[in-house]
């Protein structure tokens, strides 16, 4: 016999797997009234009587699932509106699509589905790089590289007051270099210039991103190169050579100058004190005459002869030590008598040389002369008188 074949209390036939020992199988709607019993004792309905209909338990069952069923549901909502917002970032929060918040770093909690959260980074450095050909004030055509950087430091307005940001940003860029550019001449842009034209870039760039509201903030901007174009690459680079040379010509006439004008001041300064130095010599040298001619005029004074003879003789010597060739005018002759000194002096000096034991200097050489014209003189005397004799 079967485990659920009826029994009528036999016993000795098996048992009810379901523990019922020798009462028949459970009914299944039994059974799920035993369980919608169970569910509104957990939520505070009550329990029907055991021989109510089994009619109206299907209903019943539905309303319980569907209260399990929302009570899960909001559970899972809540929990989704968690979020965690990092240190570097900040939340623009939108309820229905309209403005609502900005949230700080920390843990945060907004109604899905209600709640529009944007996380946006508000200390990342950003970068941007442009290439943009233009004319400068001299209209001279150029191509400029330039790198912006920029964080946002305004999520409400990088998030709501514009479409799209980033491309106002690059618009902005070329407008503001295109400007620039315009107002500075060539040789600016593609030599030392570029230092400046990246602050005014970036003055003027800041300027047009607060008026427009797009919440970015320019940190850096870098002119990486500045070059006319490829067309007239060969024209450019002939006139920065010239201008090269001219800078070198320049710096060599300068170095030059720095030579020569330092110079010429020395020698300016070297003749200005020798003439003084001349001055001042004589100065005091007409001062020594007139002091040696007041002591001459005492002596003269004092015996006029013998002062008259020795002023003689010096100036005799004097002159005499000056020259090498003397004319002497003997009295009483007709003849004027050449006594070459130079010529005197070299063959003493050759006979001094043959023989090293004979000196002559040149007060011996003084005396020698003396002596040959005072015989002199006294010749010419005795022929005079010969002829005055004769007469």
């Amino acid at each position: 016999m079967a485990w659920n074949e009826p029994g009528g209390g036999n016993n000795k036939g098996p048992k009810d797997p379901w523990g019922g020992g020798d009462q028949g199988p459970p009914d299944l709607d039994e059974a799920l009234k035993k369980l919608q019993e169970k569910m509104s004792g957990l939520f505070g309905g009550k329990s029907g009587s055991g021989g109510g209909s089994g009619g109206s338990a299907g209903p019943a069952v539905s309303g319980s699932l569907f209260g399990v069923l929302a009570i899960v549901a909001a559970v899972v909502w809540g929990l989704m509106g968690f979020y965690q917002i990092d240190e570097q970032e900040r939340a623009v929060v939108l309820r229905f699509g309209k403005y609502n918040e900005t949230v700080q770093p920390g843990l945060q909690w907004n109604p899905p589905l209600i709640d529009e959260v944007i996380k946006v980074n508000t200390t990342k450095v950003r970068a941007a790089s442009f290439r943009e050909t233009m004319l400068t004030q001299d209209e001279n055509i150029v191509e400029v590289n330039m790198s912006v950087q920029y964080v946002i430091n305004d999520p409400d307005k990088f998030v709501l007051k514009v479409r799209d940001p980033e491309r106002s940003l690059q618009h902005a860029t070329q407008s503001a270099l295109r400007h620039v550019v315009g107002d500075t001449g060539m040789d600016l842009v593609l030599t030392e210039g570029r230092v400046r034209i990246a602050g005014d870039v970036k003055q003027r760039l800041q300027e047009y991103l607060d008026i427009y509201e797009t919440g970015i903030l320019v940190t850096t901007i870098n002119v990486d190169d500045a070059k006319p174009p490829n067309q007239v690459q060969a024209a450019f680079d002939d006139v920065i050579k010239a201008r090269e040379d001219e800078e070198r010509v320049k710096n060599e006439a300068q170095a030059y100058a720095n030579g020569i004008v330092p110079e010429a001041r020395g020698a300016a300064q070297r003749q200005i004190e020798e003439a003084n130095a001349y001055k001042e010599q004589v100065i005091a040298s007409a001062q020594g005459e007139a002091d040696r001619f007041s002591k001459l005029l005492a002596e003269y004074n004092k015996a006029p002869e013998v002062t008259r003879e020795r002023l003689y003789l010096d100036a005799v010597q004097a002159v005499y030590g000056n020259t090498s060739k003397v004319m002497v005018d003997v009295e009483g002759g007709n003849n004027m008598m050449y006594l070459p000194l130079d010529k005197l002096a070299e063959q003493s000096q050759s006979r001094v040389m043959r023989s090293p034991g004979l000196g002559l200097d040149s007060n011996a050489l003084r005396e020698i002369t003396n002596a040959v014209t005072e015989q002199l003189r006294r010749d010419a005397a005795a022929a005079g008188s010969t002829r005055r004799g004769g007469r």
